[in-house]
């Protein structure tokens, strides 16, 4: 046997050591893996500018959506174990192993989770042009024309899609699910009366809301949004049982060192425990979650609890992407 350059070990451990307390020392990149305007790429460009001020680096985010988040979630898959690209996704990352059936990754051996950063409500609204006033009127509507009623969503996998296949199973009902690259083409869409409704994150859609140029139908969670006072809860709309919630989370390639994984997710921590990142993303109608489900340990089982329970909802659906 080959004789263990002890002096060798040492130094390589040692330099490996000095990379991660100097981590970082150039910019880093957040990968959204959805077009611009999506929710899960306002909340990152609200996060990154905090990140940054801890973090003494600038945070930029790239945009690199498609095939329901896959292709920004691959490229961060494949890209170096150093902690200078990292994806903030959103609960579609744990429901796109039971959607694809060759995924150019293996969501655990080939990413870490690093920290949850946020629990967004859905909210189903309408195009102004589209009539059913109440969501007892979309119902009706939906199960007189079936499949007549066309739900935008930002791809296969994507938190609007899944929103819409549980919709109708809630309410038994079909509708025509139309595709886009991300919640902005969709939104874009849904705002010229291209399309009907859309079941997505007041992250993207609260704005339009406020605006007048869409109309919400109802909100998941037990109480309305501050920020959107005229928009009920699904409960107090007739559908109490429907409560979507959509959690978003940082993840870094398997094999990014320990030390650099933890200083990600310092900077998150201090990051979601300034006061006014907390009021921006109440203001959005997210919500920070609590310190103890903000650990990469926690991070890391949640999500594959996920992937667990999203399967056989999604199977009983019959939903597959390919």
């Amino acid at each position: 046997m080959r004789k263990i350059n002890k002096a060798a070990v040492a130094s390589l451990l040692a330099l490996a050591s000095f990379a991660s307390s100097a981590f970082p020392d150039r910019p880093i990149t957040v990968v959204v893996p959805y077009a611009p305007g999506g929710s899960t790429d306002v909340l990152a460009r609200v996060l990154v500018d905090v990140l940054a001020k801890d973090l003494g680096q600038p945070v930029v985010v790239e945009n690199l959506g498609g095939a329901g988040g896959t292709i920004g979630t691959a490229k961060v898959a494949r890209s170096n174990k150093d902690g200078y690209t990292v994806l903030l996704h959103n609960m579609a990352v744990a429901t796109a192993p039971s959607l694809y059936s060759k995924l150019p990754y293996d969501i655990s051996k080939d990413l870490e989770a690093v920290a949850l950063i946020a629990d967004v409500p859905m909210i189903l609204v309408r195009s102004k042009r589209y009539a059913p006033a109440t969501l007892s009127q979309l119902v009706d509507d939906m199960k007189a024309r079936p499949g007549a009623v066309n739900f935008a969503h930002a791809g296969v996998g994507a938190t609007s899609h899944l929103c819409a296949i549980l919709f109708s199973q809630a309410t038994k009902t079909a509708s025509t699910l139309v595709p886009y690259r991300g919640t902005g083409p969709a939104l874009t869409d849904l705002l010229a009366g291209s399309v009907d409704v859309i079941c997505d994150q007041p992250v993207a859609t609260g704005p339009h809301i406020q605006a007048g140029g869409l109309v919400p139908y109802a909100i998941s969670g037990d109480k309305r949004l501050p920020v959107l006072p005229n928009a009920p809860t699904f409960a107090e709309a007739g559908l109490k049982d429907f409560q979507p919630v959509v959690w978003h989370g940082m993840y870094v390639p398997k094999g990014t060192p320990a030390a650099v994984v933890t200083r990600l997710n310092k900077a998150v921590q201090t990051a979601l425990d300034r006061p006014e990142l907390v009021k921006r993303l109440n203001e959005l109608g997210a919500e920070v979650p609590s310190q103890d489900r903000r650990t990469t340990q926690v991070a890391q089982s949640f999500t594959l609890a996920e992937v667990a329970r999203w399967a056989p909802i999604l199977k009983a659906a019959g939903a597959k992407a390919d």
